[in-house]
């Protein structure tokens, strides 16, 4: 492994993670966001809202079309989402695994 490269496990000891569903005007979003272990679990979702940061970024990413839902789902690896667009932001329950 080069000396810039960092391993997994690595990556999943400095970071918090959280599945979360977010709608926006046009998607409602089902995805995970990572914050950085610098504060306490429970602030990572208002951490992400009030931060500096312009966008978030989100992985394991289901788009559903608000406007036109008879669209198909769309299913991205990544997706770096601009703070201003999110309406709500909460973490994901098993009611939304199952919509």
């Amino acid at each position: 492994m080069a000396a810039n490269e960092v391993s997994a496990n690595d990556f999943n000891s400095r970071v918090w993670s959280e599945r979360v569903f977010i709608i926006t005007q046009d998607y409602e979003i089902k995805g995970t966001v990572f914050m950085p272990k610098t504060g306490k679990r429970n602030r990572i979702l208002s951490d992400i809202l009030n931060g500096e940061k312009k966008f978030v970024a989100i992985k394991g990413c289901e788009l559903r079309n608000r406007l036109i839902p008879s669209r198909p789902i769309e299913i991205h690896d990544f997706i770096q989402l601009n703070i201003g667009s999110i309406i709500i932001l909460r973490p994901l329950t098993e009611n939304d695994i199952n919509r």
